[in-house]
């Protein structure tokens, strides 16, 4: 087997399926948001509550300092809003404002034609195998020395 493009189509997915996402969050009218943007209200979405920053953080296996960058993006754009903790002050509450859930639907129609288009002549083994394939190359990289 000729395994040296693996890398290159990985990358060159990414870079396609950005494009995509793109080019969606453009045709519903939302091309204020970035694809990143969706893994946070994603989060906020599904989990019905307010998170902090260290939450969204977990589930969306990003760095507290990414998220926080990204969710002040979000601030400014006014889809999220922060709420300090009335028992503790050193913890704030990331929530969605109404803007967010405004756009819900379209956000969500947009997540479903990405699944759609991923796994488009997928069948359910080949979508299982391919998960566990790439959260083997996924650990591969994050336990290497």
């Amino acid at each position: 087997m000729n395994d040296k493009y693996i890398i290159y189509f990985i990358s060159r997915t990414k870079a396609n399926m950005i494009k995509f996402i793109e080019n969606r969050l453009k045709e519903n009218k939302l091309d204020d948001l970035i694809p990143t943007h969706g893994n946070i209200l994603t989060a906020l979405y599904e989990s019905d509550k307010k998170l902090t920053m260290k939450e969204i953080a977990t589930k969306i296996g990003k760095d507290k300092s990414t998220v926080t960058s990204l969710v002040n993006k979000l601030i400014d754009l006014g889809y999220v809003e922060k709420e300090k903790c009335t028992k503790d002050k050193r913890v704030t509450y990331i929530g969605l404002t109404q803007k967010a859930h405004d756009i819900e639907d379209r956000f969500n129609y947009i997540s479903s034609q990405v699944k759609q288009t991923a796994y488009k002549n997928f069948t359910e083994e080949e979508k299982a195998e391919f998960l566990r394939l790439l959260k083997k190359l996924s650990s591969n990289f994050k336990n290497a020395k």
